[in-house]
């Protein structure tokens, strides 16, 4: 019993383990665990049987979370962008666009899983998506499957670290940050890894051209009477809204001037960032829609699909991520804000209806009911476990690390990426962050910069073979038998299990570089980051007693300068003396507090004597 006392933590940890490995859900494993272990922590005397409790109290609070209504707020919204038709018309725009080149649809697949990360921040929505519209038309014109299979793999799990992410705000909500803080540090990383896809397929398109070829001119729909593909006005429309957008991004205080009435000498960054790329994106969509309401033909009918197609999900990106970035609104009403303007989109587009609003509904009723059973077995597990004090466990464990931070960082990583074979990002977050937290502020290290790396990681444990999810949403909906393609009528071949596992290795690989470029460089997250202000505590109450005290000479400022003189010296107290004039005060009289306000206060304060 002794020995199960003095290693309760480890023991429980175990425990935990062995319920897991049983197949039961994650989230009833942590709840039985915690109760399990907490009944024989009591029972051995290893802590209060008060400990039991604090659970209602912890229950209540996760239910008065109002960080976490985010979840099903922009699970809704992407459920409907998905389901109104809006991934099928990007993806067909987008590839009309890139098609012409080498790796175009390639290209195309990255950039549209980037745009539906950012708009519906559910993984297994931008898989099956994609995988549903996209994968047919690679293998149509003769993409490599393992490169087709990749690729769209990969460009769903965007939505895993580019905001609004789900997985972005479990993880600020178990660290204590801020969601917006969380999103501003992912911000450069995410697509700075959109741009690690890129760099690797513009690689295949120059060294094997073969397994990423373009499209052939039949395959070309949007055509100008003349032949051309109308790129010319596309350019031309982009170079006007990109010289709206630096105007604007220039001008902004004299803007902020003239609505506020009085001179505005400073804009953050980011205000300017948001507010310029709105103002481009609605100068090109008043151009496309006076040339569509007036049929002056102005631009080709490529640009003009481009521009119906992308500008309204990227202005819901800006009423969403822009609002939250500039604190106009938090992350729960950027939330509800994005599910009404998903809303309001899909009934422009003449896309929803009541079938598909039950449908996204009942998948976020579900989504939401996960995450919360899960949070709620966690916070009993971690309730016992600090009791039994397991976060000392684990500091000891792994403060005594070699190599310090970076040693610290290594090590974590690995544990990060060992797990995510087996746990999803829901499960890493609830129950390995709570533990490595303290320990990562204690050693330093800056909890923003801490969450963006883990969660670049864990975005691996949707590609990892065997047991990715990414790999299992794109196999549900691949081709598993020959079959008969629409357009060429011809057998296609199906796509192998392996062929999906092999074309996702290259991309855990670049994932795994992501981690170590952002171990090497935190600016990357940091520098998103407002400035921290710090604050001398001891000079500002110095301070502060500077402009209490009243200057000897000064007979306009302080306390007392405005009060007339006394005309004559107070009398004295009974049975003393009146001091001559000019006299030094007693030895023996108490001292004054009077040039002293502070030190009266303090005085005032003390209690008096019966």
């Amino acid at each position: 019993m002794e020995f199960i006392t003095a290693n309760f933590a480890p023991i429980m940890f175990a425990g935990l383990i062995i319920f897991l490995l049983l197949g039961f859900p994650v989230a009833f494993s942590l709840g039985a665990c915690g109760l399990f272990f907490g009944f024989i922590g009591i029972e051995l005397g290893v802590f209060q049987s008060s400990v039991m409790a604090w659970l209602p109290q912890r229950l209540i609070g996760i239910m008065a979370n109002d960080t976490l209504l985010a979840v099903p707020f922009f699970t809704l919204m992407g459920l409907i962008l998905e389901r109104s038709g809006m991934a099928e018309d990007l993806l067909d725009t987008v590839g009309q666009v890139f098609g012409p080149m080498r790796g175009g649809l390639a290209l195309a697949v990255i950039f549209v899983g980037a745009l539906l990360a950012a708009t519906t921040g559910v993984v297994a929505a931008s898989v099956i998506s994609m995988g549903l519209i996209s994968l047919p038309i690679m293998l149509r014109y003769g993409y490599d499957r393992r490169m087709a299979s990749g690729v769209i793999a990969a460009s769903g799990t965007l939505a895993q670290i580019i905001p609004p992410s789900l997985v972005l705000i479990i993880m600020a909500d178990q660290l204590g940050k801020s969601v917006g803080d969380m999103y501003k540090g992912a911000f450069v990383p995410a697509f700075m890894l959109v741009g690690l896809y890129v760099l690797y397929v513009a690689f295949l398109a120059i060294f094997k051209p073969e397994r990423v070829p373009a499209l052939p001119p039949e395959a070309r729909i949007y055509r100008e009477p003349n032949g051309g593909g109308g790129y010319m006005s596309l350019v031309v429309l982009m170079t006007i809204s990109a010289i709206a957008a630096i105007l604007l991004a220039q001008n902004m205080t004299a803007l902020h001037s003239w609505w506020q009435g009085e001179e505005v000498t400073f804009v953050a960054t980011d205000e300017k960032v948001v507010v310029a790329m709105c103002g481009g994106t609605f100068v090109a969509f008043v151009i496309a829609v006076f040339n569509k309401l007036t049929g002056l033909k102005l631009l080709s009918r490529l640009a003009e699909r481009v521009t119906f197609v992308l500008i309204p999900p990227l202005l819901l990106i800006f009423l969403v991520l822009g609002t939250i970035f500039l604190g106009v609104a938090t992350p729960t009403e950027g939330g509800a804000m994005g599910a009404i303007g998903a809303l309001v989109m899909g009934v422009v587009r003449k896309r929803l209806d009541m079938n598909l609003l039950k449908q996204a509904l009942t998948v976020t009723t579900k989504l939401g009911s996960f995450v919360m059973f899960i949070l709620i077995g966690a916070t009993v597990f971690g309730l016992v476990f600090q009791a039994a004090d397991g976060p000392i466990w684990v500091e000891h464990l792994l403060t005594g690390l070699p190599g310090g931070q970076v040693g610290f960082l290594i090590v974590v990583n690995l544990l990060i990426f060992i797990l995510a074979f087996f746990l999803d990002y829901f499960e890493l977050s609830f129950i390995v962050v709570p533990l490595l937290a303290p320990v990562a502020h204690k050693l330093g290290i800056d909890l923003i910069w801490f969450g963006v790396l883990l969660a670049v990681n864990m975005q691996t444990s949707f590609m990892h073979p065997p047991f990715g999810f990414a790999l299992f949403f794109l196999r549900s909906v691949a081709p598993e038998k020959p079959y008969v393609d629409r357009v060429t009528q011809k057998i296609m071949q199906p796509v192998t299990t392996m062929q999906i596992y092999r074309g996702a290795v290259p991309f855990v690989l670049i994932q795994l570089v992501m981690v170590g470029v952002l171990i090497a460089f935190p600016g990357l997250v940091t520098g998103s980051l407002d400035k921290v202000q710090n604050y001398d505590l001891d000079k500002v109450g110095e301070q502060m007693r500077e402009q209490l005290q009243p200057e000897s000479n000064d007979t306009d400022g302080g306390y007392g300068a405005n009060e007339e003189p006394s005309p004559e010296p107070a009398a004295p107290a009974e049975g003393g003396a009146m001091p001559e004039p000019g006299a030094e005060p007693s030895s023996t009289a108490p001292e004054s507090t009077a040039d002293d306000p502070l030190k009266a206060l303090q005085d005032s304060l003390k209690p008096k004597s019966p």
